[in-house]
């Protein structure tokens, strides 16, 4: 059986709606970030088979760049989050959102 670039949009599109559901549903700062990766990725595995299917390498260049802005988000996200919970010690957004003056 050959994988053909449509198995790999769908796969894209799959991850990338459990990303959303992740970020919707979940409240826990670290859980959202990782759905914020997964959506990441899925837009990576999109770039690759859209630039695969053309014969372009420009996908594959736009794919390296989307995975070092998703580095530089975790590392400061992780930072952020590190440094809120020794204050709060809670990772919950909704308890963040009560940080307001």
């Amino acid at each position: 059986m050959i994988v053909t670039t449509t198995w790999f949009l769908l796969l894209a599109a799959a991850l990338f709606s459990i990303g959303v559901a992740g970020v919707l549903i979940r409240r826990n700062a670290l859980v959202m970030f990782m759905s914020i990766e997964l959506m990441l990725n899925a837009v990576n595995l999109t770039f690759v088979a859209v630039s695969r299917e053309l014969g372009l390498i420009e996908g594959q260049v736009a794919a390296l760049f989307v995975m070092v802005v998703a580095a530089t988000e975790v590392t400061v996200g992780l930072a952020i989050v590190v440094a809120v919970f020794r204050t709060r010690a809670s990772a919950n957004v909704d308890e963040l959102a009560e940080m307001k003056g």
